[in-house]
């Protein structure tokens, strides 16, 4: 199913076989990329691990382990579970095995999750009313420890998504923000540099009606603002003195009915180009 966003959502948890790819080798030869699979081809799926009791939303893997957010309130089952929850699993085989729950307290909806590159910390989003993102220390995977939540006014309606990235050598949070009755969707970037006490840096409305994600790279902020378009900023990166705190507009584009949902800036391989972004509606 789908929320009010156009957001996809999964029951479970699934392990797919993986594609295997090949490329020509050779200090003489030009690589020409990889081989691709003929098409119609299949997916076959290696292992389940169920979440009958809540709808999943939202996956993040590093090493053995997997954490799933859930989503809204299931009661199909005959259980009113509220999607308060994240799954912690072992993924070391091809059958997820579930190790343990966390339950967020004043959450209705978990939504985006990340396990911070380093692998030391994971974040979770939260919504609606309330909406904070939650910080883990993950010093023992199988047992993340909540170490800080950030909450306030600008991010109360609700954190729909939440992308952590490194600018200039240090961590940031951007989180986009419902739109909710009379208050607008807007944008907030934390400074995350101590994950403990995370640092409100920016926040500013944005959106029409919604500001639903952002792909940040090279100091770049693409942010998908719904029927708005693609709004690009510099915030390190793009010559133009932007930074996370003072985000300088680059270029503004809107697709044909709108609806951009999503982001993703393509940095070819092979040829170093950087020159498409793909946007999902």
């Amino acid at each position: 199913m789908t929320d009010y966003h156009g957001r996809k959502f999964l029951r479970g948890i699934v392990a797919a076989g993986a594609l295997t790819m090949v490329a020509c080798g050779g200090s003489d030869m030009t690589d020409p990329g990889p081989v691709l699979p003929a098409s119609p081809f299949e997916l076959v799926v290696e292992g389940l691990g169920p979440v009958p009791e809540r709808y999943t939303a939202e996956l993040s893997v590093r090493g053995n382990y997997g954490y799933t957010t859930t989503w809204g309130t299931r009661r199909a089952t005959g259980i009113a579970a509220r999607g308060n929850a994240i799954k912690i699993w072992d993924v070391s085989s091809a059958k997820p095995a579930l190790i343990d729950s966390v339950i967020v307290a004043d959450a209705t909806t978990l939504g985006d999750v990340q396990i911070i590159d380093d692998g030391k910390y994971l974040v979770v989003a939260t919504e609606t009313t309330n909406g904070s993102i939650v910080i883990f220390d993950l010093q023992n995977p199988a047992r993340p420890v909540q170490i800080a939540r950030y909450h306030d006014a600008d991010t109360d309606p609700g954190v729909h998504t939440a992308e952590v990235q490194a600018v200039n050598g240090k961590l940031y949070g951007f989180l986009s923000i419902d739109q909710r009755g009379s208050t607008p969707a807007r944008l907030v970037i934390l400074d995350l540099s101590a994950p403990a006490s995370p640092v409100k840096v920016f926040s500013q409305v944005m959106g029409n009606p919604y500001v639903h994600d952002v792909y940040v790279r090279d100091g770049i902020l693409m942010t998908a603002l719904w029927n708005d378009g693609m709004t690009i900023f510099d915030i390190g990166g793009g010559g133009k003195g932007g930074t996370p705190a003072a985000p300088v507009q680059l270029g503004n584009v809107k697709t044909v009915g709108g609806n951009v949902h999503n982001i993703v800036w393509f940095h070819d391989a092979v040829t170093g180009s950087k020159k498409y972004a793909f946007i999902g509606e």
